[in-house]
């Protein structure tokens, strides 16, 4: 077998045992993999002799074990990860500013959720019925807990 052939089969199989590690669970793919650099390694010692054989052998499980040993480190992974602080709260407001019947403005498109002004206090707000531009009067409905549902003015 020819060198070109050794080589892509050690790759290959490399590679199937990362993406397995990686993206597909299971193992199955990984099985495969070594499967395939197994047979890279037996081909170079049937094709090139025991020394060769043996040198590839070394190369496969130093290689091998260095790629395995860069992708399951802590830094790679914080390449991937989603590394994001939510420093959001829950819809806090005066209910003296705030209250059922008290009349404000959007400020932004309720489709169906945005957010409005009443009285200085700027809150989240959800219509009642549909979307609502910004720059309206709405009237606050209802309010549900830290919700606040409000309906256009008439």
């Amino acid at each position: 077998m020819s060198l070109y052939f050794i080589v892509s089969f050690i790759f290959f199989g490399l590679l199937a045992v990362v993406l397995d590690f990686l993206f597909i669970p299971g193992g199955i793919v990984a099985i495969g993999g070594v499967c395939a650099m197994i047979v890279g390694v037996v081909s170079s010692y049937l094709g090139y002799g025991p020394l060769a054989g043996t040198i590839t052998l070394i190369c496969t499980l130093v290689f091998s074990t260095l790629v395995l040993w860069l992708i399951l480190r802590s830094k790679t992974w914080r390449k991937c990860a989603l590394d994001t602080n939510i420093d959001a709260k829950a819809n806090e407001f005066d209910s003296t500013r705030v209250h059922v019947g008290a009349v404000g403005q959007t400020l932004s498109r309720l489709a169906p959720s945005g957010k409005a002004i009443f009285d200085g206090e700027t809150v989240e707000v959800v219509s009642a019925f549909g979307l609502i531009d910004e720059n309206n009067s709405v009237t606050v409905e209802r309010i549900e807990g830290n919700k606040i549902i409000v309906s256009l003015t008439k």
